[in-house]
């Protein structure tokens, strides 16, 4: 079985650090790369972090064998200390669950391995296709579908970038590029935008769309620089940020949205229906609130993608409509939702409400 220790790790070992004893200029480590190099790797540290029950920690342990764990700690300190039940801490805690083998549940939900094309590319839906700029990711959620995803063999990497592009350059279809992953910003600064730079010098490529849970998870990468790249380029520039609970959304991810408002034209929201993370209306409701506060449109929640190891989060399809329709009967138009489900060979999302 592929498993996602087949992430590409963040070299951040390279990146030079304060040195007390040379007396040249130092070069100081940027600070959301310390912050992924302090994330917690080990269950056992987050149930210790969170005063909860050592026998949970163990549990986990044993649940994460083919899927590893990675959580910074910047949205651990959202997380209820002694709370086993934390929404937020429901999404990332390994459950021995995972370990269940449940029909239908399986390593590729959604079908990308038939829809490869070329070095890091893949290609589902007409005049647009996704780039998988890094196979790393700043925090593992459990329910991921690209959970077994086989990066290092997809070609999901800086080195194929070269490669990647050029086949974009003679597909005059594509209009759209995503950027995905992994979680596409974990790449350096520089590199991203020398890659943006060579999209953008694609004449028939007019947007450039970005997947990314990294400003909520780790916000301090939401860089000067990286604001400067999005918004000088001459593409049509839209993020999609990954929230799925409210308690997500604290003063520094504000912050960093609402920096990123002011040069991206298009902040848009997608979310996971999971089982005990936001399955409520009252969750929901919160959740779109906010995003809004924040200058993001919710965009999607999805059903779950039926991947092997995240069956305990699925939540039946007549609960998402039933959720739905109370969301429309609280909120304006515009701050719901819409629910959908991705089918493996179709030419598009399935709207289910």
């Amino acid at each position: 079985m592929t498993t996602a220790q087949t992430f590409f790790p963040m070299e951040i070992s390279t990146v030079r650090v304060i040195d007390r004893t040379n007396p040249q200029p130092p070069m100081v480590r940027e600070v959301w790369k310390q912050e992924l190099a302090d994330a917690v790797r080990d269950p056992a540290d987050l149930c210790d972090l969170l005063h909860l029950d050592p026998a949970l920690a163990q549990k986990s342990k044993k649940a994460s064998r083919d899927f590893p764990f990675l959580v910074p700690r910047g949205f651990i300190s959202r997380m209820q200390p002694g709370d086993p039940n934390d929404p937020l801490l429901l999404q990332v805690l390994p459950r021995l669950e995972e370990l269940d083998d449940v029909p239908g549940f399986v390593s590729d939900p959604v079908g990308e391995q038939p829809a490869r094309r070329g070095a890091g590319l893949i290609q589902k839906y007409h005049g647009r296709c996704l780039l998988l700029v890094t196979g790393g990711c700043a925090v593992h959620c459990r329910y991921c579908f690209r959970r077994e995803f086989p990066y290092a063999e997809s070609g999901a990497s800086p080195a194929s970038f070269v490669d990647a592009v050029n086949e974009i350059r003679a597909d005059e279809s594509i209009h759209e590029v995503i950027l995905s992953g992994g979680d596409p910003l974990l790449v350096d600064d520089t590199l991203l935008e020398t890659l943006i730079d060579d999209i953008a010098s694609i004449s028939h490529v007019r947007r450039l769309r970005i997947h990314t849970r990294i400003p909520v998870v780790l916000p301090s990468r939401i860089t000067e620089q990286l604001l400067h790249s999005l918004n000088t380029t001459r593409l049509a520039v839209c993020v999609v940020i990954h929230a799925n609970h409210a308690a997500e959304l604290d003063s520094v991810v504000a912050d960093s949205m609402r920096r990123m408002s002011h040069v991206v034209p298009i902040l848009l929201n997608q979310a996971v229906l999971l089982r005990g993370v936001n399955d409520n209306a009252e969750s929901l409701i919160q959740l779109s609130e906010k995003l809004l506060d924040l200058g993001v449109t919710p965009y999607y929640l999805h059903l779950l993608d039926p991947v092997r190891g995240a069956s305990h989060f699925d939540v039946p399809e007549e609960t998402g409509v039933r959720l739905i329709a109370e969301l429309r009967n609280r909120l304006p138009g515009y701050a719901v939702p819409r629910l959908a489900r991705e089918h493996p060979g179709n030419l598009s999302k399935t709207w289910i409400a």
